[in-house]
């Protein structure tokens, strides 16, 4: 038998769930005190959760996709990336926003309903969230052609979901990186669920990462529980991509702990176990434990940052409370340069239903 090709799935990891090395660390991060800032992000982006979510429970806030579990492979993806790169998330990413400089009251604006918080103060080169699922990865892709034509050294990285990862969009992305060789990173993030849609319903892949494999591209599987293991497989794709060696697709081994989003109660398609399993190898707990038992973690300095967090996200929540409603008028305002006369129409009837002064 003549055999034309073989493929194999690298699997990476670095920091066990119990929170000891089981790899020799890349030299990065040889020294355990190059891990503080980016366990304090999790930390922060934990508490900003959290907050959010009793935000929406108390009426101040719309539906809203928490990131419980996720947070070190968010983190571990903005960090990872040069300001001058390009980030197409999904809607839930908000670790890898606040590391690219996204504010935590921009994340509160647009769930709460107000399109301005997708305008980023920074970066504004950045796209917005998509909540139709996986379309951000055409449009990385896109950036990505357009870096390689004007012979930029910079890369597009968007991030899917498990269930995102069956769409023809991501495929249609994934064949196009190949195709042209573009700077392209596509971050698989597999949480184990597709809203109430187990992995394994999913497709019958043995990995989701190997769908880059008839596309061409570097594929890798990464523990997205483990910072260490994050950070090297995105540093390996972005250097791949800027060198001009071609895309990439990594994906992320993580689970989502909380509901899909607050309309959703996961309690009624997943079982207590295999949650409680989960929370056994969530990303922070084996962090925490690999920084103190090398002496730069302890109890006290966690409570001092618990209170820095809830100061800092305390004044990030009244910003977005005290933020002036738009008028009625601003859903037909941006829409067209010139707008058609049924919607001035319209327009017109809705600023006199609203009752409101406009100038």
């Amino acid at each position: 038998m003549t055999v034309v090709a073989r493929f194999e799935i690298e699997y990476l990891q670095y920091l066990g769930q119990d929170g000891t090395l089981i790899a020799e660390p890349p030299p990065a991060f040889a020294d355990p005190a190059t891990l503080l800032p980016l366990f304090k992000q999790m930390l922060m982006v934990r508490s900003f959760d959290s907050k959010a979510i009793a935000l929406q429970r108390t009426g101040k806030l719309g539906t809203y996709a928490a990131c419980l579990g996720h947070e070190a492979t968010h983190i571990g993806i903005g960090a990872a990336m040069r300001p001058e790169d390009v980030f197409a998330p999904s809607y839930r990413e908000y670790g890898a926003q606040f590391m690219r400089g996204v504010r935590p009251r921009e994340v509160l604006l647009y769930w709460g309903g107000d399109e301005r918080g997708n305008d980023f103060a920074v970066p504004k080169h950045d796209f917005s969230w998509c909540v139709p699922i996986s379309t951000q990865c055409l449009h990385a892709a896109g950036a990505a052609l357009a870096f390689k034509l004007r012979k930029e050294p910079r890369v597009a990285v968007a991030t899917c979901g498990d269930g995102g990862s069956s769409k023809t969009d991501t495929y249609a992305a994934i064949n196009a990186a190949g195709a042209y060789a573009l700077p392209f990173v596509q971050c698989i993030i597999n949480n184990g669920w597709a809203i109430s849609v187990p992995r394994a319903a999913q497709t019958g892949a043995p990995t989701l990462a190997q769908k880059g494999i008839a596309g061409g591209l570097h594929c890798l599987q990464v523990d997205g529980n483990d910072i260490i293991a994050v950070m090297e497989g995105m540093r390996r794709a972005l250097d791949r991509a800027r060198s001009g060696g071609g895309g990439s697709v990594i994906e992320f081994m993580t689970y989502r702990l909380h509901d899909h989003t607050t309309a959703d109660d996961a309690r009624r398609y997943r079982n207590e176990d295999e949650v409680k399993a989960a929370w056994a190898r969530e990303p922070i707990s084996r962090l925490r434990t690999y920084l103190a038992s090398a002496g730069l973690w302890d109890e006290a300095q966690e409570s001092a940052w618990a209170d820095e967090c809830a100061r800092m996200i305390d004044i990030e929540i009244n910003a977005y409370l005290e933020m002036p409603v738009q008028p009625v008028s601003a859903m037909f305002d941006f829409l067209y340069a010139e707008m058609p006369p049924d919607l001035q129409l319209q327009r017109a009837e809705a600023i006199a239903a609203e009752g409101r002064k406009h100038g």
